[in-house]
């Protein structure tokens, strides 16, 4: 009782002297039918994060922030800031949020400042001038609709249901990927797997994760998509790898809208293994995988470790395929369901001389079937000694 006294009067004398902040060095809880509304700043050094009932953010002129060194948790929140909330630490919400006016701002450098979305809730009323711009983080295994956006534009993510409760954060960046303003490194569109033909550089996404997901990307008509193919259906969404240091392929369906308005969705992926993500094009329009009709593809099995598989680009994304290899006499000499880039150029035929030591210097034709689009891509292969 003292503690709860003594930080009563503390937050009664800075608010009626310095009007500047709402302070907190002990305990505060709200119970199931208590309202709270800051016009003020908050700034909180104790705890409050045992919360129920409804709190507000609310100021017609100017800014208003959220600092301390421990982060607050509330239950039900609505945001109506003009000149937008600024969150130095991170705030949390167990229930319902509802975004009015202003935007909630957190740090994009210090990536440990979000919003965090925890256990159930529903957001609502986010638009062009009402969003996140910067973190928000998501605890839940439903589907999960960021509210992020850059300044005055709204462009969420969507994560599907999980199969459990998982933690994903995300942020949306108008930015080029080849002059981030808050990344160490840049991510040059022009270095990328094979297949990709373009690679926005208008904006890109920041999602963050230790477990696979899919995840849906949308455009608007700020993305200019006519700058990254004139053909929807070779939309991908693309990822800059941390091992490889490229733009690799993440998968790409579910592809509806036109133009100026539409959204695409990946294929699983660990989203800790790619710096950001964004939205690119398939050059050769076989729905992620690099086949070699229009160039020459030569491996060489004679292992030294260097290009002994005959490696198919993306064939991870189509896992559900047929690979069967040709020699010039129409002979079978290879066959495999679910090829995943282990073929060394030994033949399986009992026909072929001296097996072990693999096959002959020469063309041999491939035939890769993609079953889930029942598509056939055929071409050839050199292998060389």
């Amino acid at each position: 009782m003292r503690e709860f006294l003594k930080l009563f009067f503390l937050l009664v004398y800075s608010c009626l002297n310095a009007q500047t902040a709402f302070h907190n060095i002990g305990n505060i809880q709200l119970h199931e039918n208590a309202q709270l509304g800051f016009h003020t700043n908050l700034i909180n050094d104790g705890n409050f994060d045992q919360n129920l009932g409804f709190t507000g953010f609310y100021k017609k002129l100017g800014f208003l922030e959220v600092s301390g060194t421990k982060n607050v948790i509330f239950n039900d929140i609505e945001f109506d800031v003009e000149e937008n909330l600024y969150l130095n630490n991170s705030v949390g919400i167990k229930n319902t949020a509802l975004f009015i006016s202003g935007n909630v701002v957190t740090h994009r450098d210090v990536v440990d400042s979000t919003l965090e979305f925890l256990d159930y809730y529903v957001h609502s009323g986010e638009g062009d001038y009402a969003l996140v711009d910067g973190y928000v983080t998501s605890t839940t295994k439903d589907e999960f609709v960021f509210p992020i956006g850059d300044a005055d534009m709204l462009r969420p993510m969507i994560l599907p249901k999980q199969e459990s409760v998982k933690t994903f954060k995300g942020a949306y960046f108008s930015e080029n990927p080849n002059t981030p303003s808050t990344f160490e490194t840049s991510f040059d569109t022009s270095i990328k797997q094979n297949f990709l033909q373009n690679i926005s550089e208008i904006e890109f996404w920041d999602l963050r994760g230790e477990e696979e997901t899919e995840i849906t990307l949308i455009w608007n008509s700020n993305s200019d998509i006519e700058t990254i193919t004139d053909n929807l259906n070779s939309l991908r969404v693309v990822g800059w790898d941390k091992t490889n240091n490229k733009w690799v392929d993440l998968g790409g369906k579910n592809i509806k809208g036109d133009f100026d308005n539409g959204f695409v969705q990946s294929s699983k992926f660990i989203p800790d293994n790619y710096e950001i993500i964004t939205i690119g094009s398939d050059f050769n329009f076989v729905l992620g995988v690099e086949t070699f009709n229009s160039h020459n593809y030569a491996f060489s099995p004679n292992g030294d470790g260097i290009n002994d598989l005959f490696v198919i680009e993306g064939i991870d994304l189509r896992p559900n395929n047929t690979l069967k290899i040709i020699n010039r006499w129409g002979a079978q000499v290879y066959s495999k369901k679910n090829y995943n880039n282990t073929w060394n150029g030994i033949s399986e035929n009992g026909a072929t001389i001296k097996k072990s030591e693999g096959l002959p210097v020469g063309v041999y034709f491939y035939f890769l079937t993609l079953h889930d689009e029942n598509v056939t891509h055929t071409g050839y292969v050199y292998i060389m000694r």
